[in-house]
């Protein structure tokens, strides 16, 4: 089984191979999903795969980022220049990127923001092309068993560092509220932000980081392929620890040096530890704080400057740091065994000491040693990418209404066109709208391990990633803004797919004018921001430092779904959305109340922009375009 390690600049290559893993990750300057690590240029890139390969370690590149129009001949040209340059792999996100580069000869392997969580998932990607399956680190150790059963294909699983709130391929947490998108890899980081909930404070969206050094022989005896250490933004010491200590336990997992590394391991980078979901669905937020403390030793009792560091694993010339809770009080090197003083003043009390720094530590920066020049000559080939115009025939687009509850169908059925169901009861529902000449549509769960989906085929199904669109091979299918079309080369097999939500107003019209699919946008709604597996997050609101109210539900699934705090509004730019090619609109009205759910469909059926005020009030006063007006970088 292969130990993947995480290369964010070229000291973290080197770092990492002197470690003893087996493959890298790293990224070029663009197409990344960490655009702030330092990654490579493009002459680094060569030299990088060049080094890696001669210590007999592969290199997967990322061009995991939702890609643009005006960026898809760069990008393929940036994966053919990776073919020419030696590199083993690319990670991919971007189902047009996907499309585009399938006659390049070089594997490609699906990021974990494809969010492939099933068999159909694995089987989609096998059957277009894709040579390696990066899991979502939602699943458990069951589900992951399930999956690689017989897999036509690799399977690479997360075991260590950074675990997200929201499940994989779909947080839209930075890019709504921030404006800094994870699908184009720069995320603000939110869920690492404190917030207020009706029963807890703190920093309740944020996950400890996993830490999975004994399931790797299970992992193995799965069949699993490959494990992979997150971690391209953190130093040269942590890719070195984190390579060694998974190598030393994926060889000999009683290897005597795992312990001390480990140790070390933890010393370097802790915001705590958990296993994921490995263990099964559980609580995995460490709330107390969002950033690296390094490893918790004790908390003290200090008096007049003093405490002990008696039987703690302190010694002298390890570096500490002293919290009251959020506060650092300050930090010191321990100068001698026993009873220690603080060389700052602090009030008498008791805090949480934490080591943060060990003597060891400069012997590992030693050992790596500054890396060699990485370069290279070979010349980027000339890739021709044309996504030529086509003929859309301008009609009329229908509505579509995200509904969960009987009453609000009910109330906007007169106005609709189409209804996504997403509640309890679809029997009830599709009858309501069969009896009224309505569509309904079976919307899926954001989140299915095992696809569960109406075996008659006459139902049509909104499905969010390309696992449950092939699970869903037979009936109509609708795409949700979670599939992240983002460009004309996305697939168009479906019978409609949603827009992403991060386009902008000039974005959609070009996308629209190459792509003959029908296509739908979202013009109204609180859109979501993260769905999540956690178990304690409860119904109700959470809001951040600046007041914010963001309100949250668990869907009939059990998982919880955060949404924006105040609703998209489009009513005013319908026109321009019919002019550039929109077949429908979606409006989504879930967990509202049925008298706004009535005004809302009547006035988008109509066009009628008097109600504005009068939704703007029922939705608390706020209202937001998105970004149709603002884009993303």
């Amino acid at each position: 089984m292969e130990v993947l390690a995480p290369a964010g600049s070229p000291e973290g290559l080197v770092a990492a191979i002197k470690g003893g893993c087996d493959a890298v990750y790293l990224a070029g300057k663009s197409f990344g999903a960490r655009a702030f690590a330092n990654n490579f240029t493009d002459q680094e890139l060569e030299g990088a795969i060049k080094y890696a390969h001669e210590h007999n370690v592969k290199v997967h590149v990322t061009v995991n980022t939702l890609i643009k129009n005006s960026e898809m001949e760069e990008a393929v040209q940036f994966v053919q220049y990776m073919k020419d340059i030696g590199a083993d792999a690319v990670i991919i996100q971007d189902i047009g990127l996907l499309e585009a580069i399938k006659d390049i000869p070089i594997k490609k392997h699906a990021s974990t923001q494809m969010a492939i969580h099933s068999r159909a998932g694995v089987e989609w990607c096998a059957k277009n092309g894709i040579d390696r399956v990066i899991l979502a680190r939602e699943l458990t150790l069951e589900e992951i068993e399930k999956i690689v059963k017989d897999s036509p294909i690799e399977i690479e699983v997360f075991v260590q560092g950074a675990m997200c709130y929201c499940q994989s391929g779909g947080c839209l947490f930075s890019s709504i509220v921030g404006g800094r998108s994870g699908n184009r890899g720069e995320c603000a980081q939110p869920c690492r932000k404190k917030y207020e909930s009706e029963d807890r404070n703190g920093y309740i969206l944020s996950n400890a980081d996993m830490y999975c050094i004994d399931y790797l022989k299970r992992l193995e005896d799965m069949g699993v392929a490959s494990v992979k250490i997150e971690g391209r933004m953190r130093s040269e010491a942590y890719a070195y620890l984190a390579s060694r200590a998974y190598s030393l336990a994926n060889k000999d997992p009683n290897d005597p040096e795992i312990e001390e590394t480990t140790s070390l391991l933890k010393t370097v980078f802790n915001r705590g530890f958990c296993h994921g979901y490995l263990d099964g669905v559980s609580y995995l937020v460490q709330a107390t704080y969002p950033d690296n403390r390094g490893m918790f030793i004790k908390k003290v009792k200090i008096k007049n400057r003093r405490f002990s560091i008696e039987g703690t694993d302190l010694h002298v010339g390890d570096g500490i740091s002293i919290f009251d809770g959020d506060a650092k009080i300050g930090g010191f090197k321990i100068p001698n065994e026993g009873e220690v003083t603080s060389p700052f003043k602090i009030t008498d009390g008791k805090y949480d000491v934490y080591r943060t720094y060990d003597p060891r530590i400069d012997v590992i920066k030693n050992l790596v040693g500054k890396p060699p020049k990485f370069t290279g000559d070979t010349k980027k080939s000339k890739v021709n990418v044309s996504i030529p115009k086509v003929e859309r025939s301008r009609t009329i687009p229908s509505l579509s209404f995200y509904v969960s509850t009987l009453k609000v169908l009910e109330a906007v059925l007169p106005y609709a066109d189409r209804i996504y169901y997403d509640g309890k009861d679809f029997d009830s529902a599709r009858q309501m709208c069969i009896d009224k000449g309505k569509e309904c549509v079976y919307y899926m769960s954001r989140f299915t391990p095992e696809e569960t989906i109406p075996e008659d085929k006459d139902v049509p199904i909104m499905v969010h990633n390309m696992g449950q669109m092939h699970a869903a091979d037979g009936h109509r299918v609708y795409g949700s803004y979670l599939c992240n079309m983002f460009n004309s080369v996305f697939i168009d097999s479906m019978y409609q797919t949603t827009l992403s939500v991060e386009l902008s107003k000039g974005e959609i019209k070009d996308i629209l004018a190459r792509y003959p699919g029908k296509a739908e946008m979202m013009v109204f709604g609180r859109l979501e921001l993260m769905v999540t597996r956690d178990p304690h997050i409860k119904n109700g609101t959470i809001k951040d430092e600046k007041g914010y109210v963001f309100p949250v539900y668990r869907d009939r699934d059990g998982y919880a779904h955060i949404l924006n705090s105040s609703d998209l509004m489009l009513l005013n730019y319908l026109d321009d959305l019919e002019r550039s090619g929109v077949n429908s609109f979606g409006i989504d009205l879930r967990k509202r109340p049925v008298e706004l759910a009535r005004i809302v469909a009547k006035a988008f059926r109509n066009r009628d922009q008097a109600h504005t005020e009068e939704i703007k009030r029922m939705c608390g006063g706020t209202l937001n375009t998105g970004h149709y007006l603002r884009g993303l970088n």
